[in-house]
């Protein structure tokens, strides 16, 4: 997964996988998803990012399961 902020638009972009997008949609006026040709999600995109997803900072936390 890949995240990346464009200030000069305040855009955040976040690509989950690589493969080829065949479809966006609009989620809200500000949210668009791309999805692949089997419907799986490919990106999202957050226009004003700071405002509507409170974009002020970013943190990554992989949490793993240990079995006993």
């Amino acid at each position: 997964m890949k995240v990346k902020y464009f200030s000069d638009t305040d855009t955040a972009h976040v690509e989950f996988t690589n493969r080829e997008v065949s479809e966006t949609k609009e989620i809200s006026e500000n949210v668009y998803i791309d999805l692949d040709a089997k419907g799986n999600l490919v990106n999202m995109t957050i226009e004003h990012a700071k405002e509507n997803a409170g974009l002020t900072e970013f943190s990554y936390l992989e949490v793993l399961n240990k079995t006993q």
